[in-house]
């Protein structure tokens, strides 16, 4: 084990007081006194039992509740106590435990109580509060009347439509334009009533989609679209399908990836009664039934997300109606979002939905958009037939038709009544999109699309479609031709880029660069070929040719990649294939044959060099290279959804493993080199309950030949930027050293994201949206004996850019190893989420 010394003690002390500070606020001040006592609280099945109560006899200001996953901690003085475990619908039970000047671990099992002693936890609270014990009734015949336990198909459709708000003009801005128009020009008796019909048609979007679902517990699900019809963007229009969120309030919590960062407590359920507060707001009689209105309160707004009311049958406990809010702070892309949802009771013995009402919004800088998902259920089957392979890891089937239904279908199929400006938009979208298709128009926007101007020949780059042939190609620009900073002095590169697409979504996309160097007078290029055969499969063919520069550290440290020495001319020709051979197994084939060459005798610009130091290219002499390489990678029981011609991933709850295995081929074309090398991996994102999100990879590589290994096919540990906060799941924040290493390496990351859950319980902080970041990393290189580990600890907000989410962090990092001296510092990140699977690159 490694000593440290009393100075680096101290001074890890302060860095730790320094770096840390976010997590030594969330401790009690008398801590250092106090001894941790901690443990996980389970059931009967060693299930763990969430939100359960410990607190000692006879003193309960010492008490505390577990989380979610049932794990509690309490801060005690070394002395004798006696412990009282309680959940909600278990028997209580007490334990007797001596703390001393250790950390002491203390797990308990609780067995199940008969379910009406829920209503003992709080009896003061019981016999003032009317509310509650309805909703504990409901919650004691959960299981029966949730129509999720049960087997079911169902029809159903579902309208999305999206109302956006552009910003207000000016009034003199307005004025202006007005007075642009010609005083003499001849006015459009048409005009005032086209403009109205264009700007409904570009401020709204509708979607409608009629479907079957099919349901078999606990989570196995497919949906049949039979029936699609998109009029505009459904970019930001939120369930057109059920298998990304399905809103089962009889669930303890709610998983929703696609809108909300973290789980969501249901207040149907036990764990609920004990973050909620249930008020009875209101009694009254509807055909013969006592109904109650029961007000839903968040216990604290900052751990917990919904708010509303629920509609409860008296005497048969069954749920009429739910209107729910959930609270800003860790919706993904919208402001607010309310959910509405109604219910039949069938011989009052089940719930059945048979209506769902979602709203969102979001502002923007320059627009205000309003969305509204109506979804009908009906038909439902209770007794369905299900073969045994019908539910699997296809989860939707939308088939080609289902885009070709008429508006004779739509008039029978729909379900939601339009509303009159729903029924505007369409007459207007439907003729202006006959007009649009004609080809004269179509021929007029290409023209002034093709038109080349003096703004797209210095910055934007020239463009040309073709609508029937459907491609398009661009020239570069002068502003993206000109390369003033370059290795070996400024060039001029012009370039060409072409993509066709076809009706089966097969695609074919190139791109050619031609460079000129100004200093060297050199010519060189590159041009590259992608072919997608297959959409389902990711098919991809790629070929690609080359006379270029090229990195031998192409993931290195900003202050490295730069420099000459790092660079070295090649003369190569490539041949790879992706394709998904089953369902989550991938594999990526390349060949490669280069000649390699050192940039001695070029001429480089110096003039940076005392800003930017900088050093001398390798020296080598030239050789060929054919490389082959194969990447292997399976991801279990990956999720999709099937469209006519591709699939749409969802991800999976299992990790994905990887292995990629790269050969060094001697002789062949008069190839110099042999060498093998093999990397293996797994890595996963997954969500820990109502605690946050967690990502790991674990990596490890190894030559297993190297019999003439060239510095080009070496392996690098990447050294870290002195001020970016790299990809922590990637690289390390506190390496000061590349290392390319021939034997064995193992290399681990870990980051956690709590999305608010630590933060936000102290006081007003969830009003300012940030969020807190832990993280670990760890390698091990055996060549050099290099042992390197470092703690991450930080901060990060979401921010509104343009229309995309930017999050910015600032974190403090602790660095030691065998190497180095312990080390602190800071870095900062920037990151876009992917708005295809609402994700964030770690």
């Amino acid at each position: 084990m490694y000593l440290y010394s009393s100075k680096i003690q101290a001074y890890l002390m302060k860095v730790l007081f320094l770096f840390f500070i976010p997590f030594l606020l969330l401790l009690s001040l008398n801590s250092a006194a106090q001894k941790l006592l901690s443990g996980t609280i389970l059931d009967e099945r060693n299930i763990a039992i969430p939100y359960a109560k410990v607190f000692v006899k006879n003193s309960a200001e010492l008490r505390t509740i577990s989380d979610a996953n049932g794990y509690y901690e309490l801060s005690l003085f070394p002395s004798e106590y006696f412990l009282v475990f309680s959940a909600s619908g278990y028997e209580e039970r007490e334990s007797y435990v001596v703390i001393n000047d250790m950390p002491i671990k203390r797990d308990m099992q609780l067995f199940p109580s008969q379910f009406q002693d829920l209503g003992a936890v709080d009896v003061s609270v019981k016999k003032s509060n009317p509310g509650r014990d309805i909703v504990l009734n409901v919650v004691k015949i959960r299981d029966k009347i949730n129509p999720w336990n049960y087997a079911h198909s169902v029809e159903g459709y579902s309208k999305a439509s999206e109302k956006l708000t552009p910003k207000e003009v000016d009034k003199k801005e307005k004025q202006k334009k007005e007075e642009e128009i010609p005083k003499d020009e001849i006015e459009d008796p048409f005009a005032e009533e086209r403009k109205k019909q264009t700007d409904l048609a570009n401020n709204m979007n509708l979607v409608e989609v009629q479907f079957t679902r099919n349901y078999s517990p606990p989570n196995k699900v497919k949906e049949i679209r039979n029936a699609y019809e998109k009029r505009g963007s459904d970019q930001n229009l939120y369930y057109t399908t059920t298998v990304k969120s399905n809103f089962n309030f009889f669930e303890n919590l709610l998983y929703l990836d696609d809108l909300h960062q973290s789980p969501i407590s249901s207040p149907i359920s036990g764990p609920g009664i004990l973050s909620y507060k249930y008020r009875l707001e209101e009694q009254y009689e509807e055909n013969g039934r006592k109904i109650n209105r029961i007000k839903i309160i968040p216990r604290s707004t900052s751990t917990t997300t919904l708010e509303g009311y629920i509609w409860v049958v008296d005497s048969i406990w069954l749920i009429q109606k739910l209107e729910l809010t959930l609270n800003k702070g860790n919706l993904l892309v919208y402001d607010y979002f309310k959910i509405s949802q109604t219910f039949s009771q069938p011989g009052d013995s089940i719930c059945i939905l048979v209506k769902q009402e979602l709203e969102y919004g979001v502002k923007y800088k320059e627009q205000t958009t309003s969305g509204k998902t109506s979804t009908d259920f009906s038909n439902y089957n209770f007794n369905p037939k299900f073969s045994s392979n019908f539910f699997g890891n296809e989860l939707a089937i939308t088939e080609k038709e289902a885009y070709e239904k008429d508006s004779s279908y739509w008039g029978k199929s729909r379900t939601v009544v339009l509303t009159e400006e729903e029924k505007a938009f369409i007459l207007a979208k439907d003729s202006i999109r006959d007009y649009y298709n004609r080809k004269e128009y179509i021929d007029s926007v290409d023209k002034i699309f093709n038109k080349i101007t003096p703004l797209k020949l210095l910055w934007f780059g020239i463009d040309h479609r073709n609508r029937d042939k459907k491609t398009q190609w661009t020239i570069s620009s002068l502003a993206a031709t000109l390369r003033p900073v370059y290795i070996a002095g400024p060039r001029f590169a012009p370039s060409f880029y072409y993509f066709k697409k076809w009706a089966d979504e097969r695609s074919l996309d190139s791109y050619t660069e031609t460079s000129i160097g100004v200093m060297n007078n050199d010519l060189k290029g590159r041009t590259w070929l992608r072919y997608r055969y297959n959409p389902f499969h990711f098919g991809t063919a790629k070929l690609s040719f080359s006379h270029d520069f090229d990195a031998i550290r192409s993931y290195d440290a900003i202050t490295q990649i730069y420099k000459r020495e790092n660079f070295i001319e090649t003369t190569s020709g490539s041949i790879g294939n992706d394709y998904e051979l089953f369902n989550g197994f991938y594999a990526d084939v390349n060949f490669e044959f280069s000649e390699r060459r050192s940039l001695k005798g070029y001429k480089f610009l110096t003039i940076f060099d005392n800003t930017l130091p900088n050093n001398d290219p390798s020296e080598f002499n030239t050789y060929q290279a054919a490389v082959a390489e194969i990447t292997l990678s399976y991801t279990p029981k990956q999720k999709y959804m099937r469209e006519p011609n591709r699939k749409v991933l969802l991800g999976s709850r299992y990790p994905t493993f990887y292995a990629t295995y790269e050969r060094g081929i001697p002789k062949i074309f008069g190839s110099d080199i042999d060498h093998e090398y093999l990397r293996i991996g797994i890595m996963q994102t997954f969500k820990i309950g109502t605690l946050g999100t967690s990502s790991y990879h674990i990596t490890s590589g190894k030559f297993l030949s190297s019999k003439n290994l060239q510095m080009a096919d070496f392996k690098f540990q990447r050294r870290s930027d002195p001020i970016w906060f790299s990809n922590p799941l990637y690289s390390f924040q506190g390496l000061d050293s590349s290392l390319p290493s021939k034997d064995i390496f193992y290399e681990g990351h870990f980051v956690h994201h709590d999305n608010g859950a630590i933060i936000n319980k102290i006081p007003f902080m969830k009003k300012t949206g940030i969020g807190l970041v832990m993280g670990v990393g760890a390698l091990y290189v055996r060549e050099f004996n290099w042992q390197h580990y470092e703690l991450i600890s930080g901060i990060e907000r979401n921010f509104k850019f343009s229309k995309r989410r930017l999050r910015i962090g600032i974190y403090g990092i602790l660095s030691d190893g065998n190497k180095i001296s312990p080390k602190a510092s800071y870095k900062v990140s920037f990151a876009i989420m992917d708005d295809r699977n609402m994700k964030w690159n770690f």
